[in-house]
């Protein structure tokens, strides 16, 4: 592995994990400033729905330049569409804005740790969906250590009032089931399409249901005025979306697509420091516990991926002192 995929690696983990800290400095914050920007009392910013759709459209644009300067075809058949069309609502549209309505409630760092799960729910779904991956003893082993500390992280709001914190959660855990669902469904039916097509078919998609749906949930229709806020929603969608899936697909021609996928395992680790120096979230020790568990979950899982990254006799050449 070269020194200049580890910084594609480096990088794209950075992207994607401070997208849960802009998803919060795009929704306002809660009135709180950020870096020393305060928002104006009263002027609207983003809502969840709204923050989607324009995310999106950056996306799409971004996307759009990429397809015409690459030239890449673009496909026409029915049932390809078809497929472009769940892809574009379940992995894209809901699970955006499932994050984005659920970070009104809980912080931007949790929401990243829960965002790490994804590895175990892609291995339940894979396990009844796809003949190649099976869950043996050690991916068993490694869910139930993982789902331990998704209960140790939904325990610190349980007394919350209303619950309204556990809701918070529960819409981003269900966001990442989305994604799960999504990456088997592609893999096992979207194999041999250019990344870059699937990249630019999903976000359109994506964004033709958001300018739906935007109208009649958000009635009415109100653009954020203060800057700080645009500035958030054009970081996700021209980097957080276009530029994330292009590093990544440079990584997954370089690694393969199961190493690559380790770069899900940095966004805990990003989201709370971010959340945590940049938004004064608290600090609470069933957020390392839990984080711990999901890790150490997600780790037993893919040992064989993770052992792979290690050259035969390097393990044994440590412990020596070679």
């Amino acid at each position: 592995m070269k020194l200049k995929e580890w910084g594609v690696f480096v990088l794209l983990g950075l992207v994607w994990g401070s997208s849960f800290l802009w998803i919060k400095v795009g929704e306002g914050n809660g009135g709180q400033p950020f870096l020393g920007i305060a928002f104006p009392p009263g002027e609207p910013v983003f809502r969840p729905f709204l923050l989607v759709a324009c995310r999106v459209l950056f996306g799409v644009l971004g996307m759009a330049a990429v397809v015409l300067a690459k030239r890449v075809p673009l496909p026409r058949d029915p049932r390809t569409l078809a497929k472009f069309a769940f892809m574009g609502v379940f992995n894209t549209a809901v699970p955006f804005t499932l994050f984005s309505w659920g970070e009104t409630r809980i912080d931007s760092g949790l929401a990243s740790i829960y965002n790490g799960t994804l590895p175990l729910f892609i291995t339940v779904i894979a396990h009844f969906w796809l003949d190649d991956e099976r869950i043996n003893r050690s991916r068993l082993v490694g869910l139930m250590t993982g789902f331990a500390g998704v209960a140790v992280l939904v325990s610190r709001d349980l007394g919350a009032a209303a619950g309204s914190d556990v809701r918070g959660q529960l819409a981003v855990m269900v966001a990442v089931m989305c994604y799960a669902v999504s990456a088997v469904f592609s893999r096992k039916y979207l194999r041999g399409i250019s990344p870059i097509t699937q990249s630019f078919m999903v976000l359109l998609v994506a964004f033709g249901f958001m300018a739906i749906v935007v109208p009649i949930v958000e009635r009415p229709v109100v653009l954020p005025t203060p800057p700080l806020a645009w500035f958030a929603v054009a970081w996700l969608g021209l980097l957080g979306s276009c530029l994330a899936y292009l590093l990544y697909f440079s990584l997954m021609n370089s690694w393969g697509v199961t190493r690559a996928a380790l770069v899900s395992y940095v966004f805990p680790v990003v989201g709370l420091i971010l959340g945590i120096t940049l938004l004064d979230e608290a600090l609470d020790w069933r957020l390392f516990v839990g984080t711990a568990l999901v890790v150490a979950g997600i780790v037993a899982v893919n040992f064989q991926t993770f052992a792979a990254l290690v050259p035969k006799g390097a393990a044994l050449r440590t412990v020596l002192g070679e």
